[in-house]
């Protein structure tokens, strides 16, 4: 990989080898949106885009909080479900100030469905599953990563609820 990488896509390269897992790396032009994505990686649609959120809410006890939010990028969040099926409340999306304390300077875009990377409780859409394979921005806007979604499950460990 470049050295122009943000080290969080090294970390997830490391993370996967190191579990033996299969997995593809694309380098692109920098994309923000999940539609710019899903145009410069071969083979993959816009559904299988693992679309990772970064919102502040607030839980069931009114403290306020920081969750990774990851669904096909095809999809949006609703923030009725989000409160009825995850207790959470009053969401906005993180700012990009918010997303680079977080993240160690990931840019909006760039962050990985990877939320143990930053401490962050992961809440992921069972629909994501519905792809045998997914792909991601891996920490960096021109750095994507496709795997097995059963291998992602596996290993970012997020609670699968419906939150779209």
């Amino acid at each position: 990989m470049g050295s122009m990488k943000h080290p969080t896509a090294g970390r997830i390269v490391d993370l996967l080898e190191e579990r033996g897992l299969p997995y593809e790396t694309f380098e692109h032009a920098p994309v923000r949106t999940s539609e710019e994505a899903a145009r410069v990686r071969d083979g993959y649609t816009l559904e299988q885009g693992a679309k990772a959120l970064i919102v502040r809410a607030k839980d069931a006890d009114g403290a306020r909080r920081f969750v990774m939010l990851v669904m096909p990028a095809d999809r949006r969040f609703d923030k009725t479900k989000l409160r009825d099926n995850c207790g959470l409340r009053n969401t906005r999306f993180a700012t990009a100030e918010e997303v680079a304390e977080l993240t160690d300077g990931v840019e909006p875009g760039g962050v990985p469905p990877f939320g143990g990377l930053f401490n962050l409780d992961v809440l992921c859409d069972p629909s994501l599953f519905e792809n045998e394979k997914i792909v991601f921005n891996a920490g960096d806007r021109s750095f994507s990563v496709g795997m097995l979604s059963e291998d992602y499950r596996r290993v970012a460990r997020p609670q699968v609820v419906a939150i779209t």
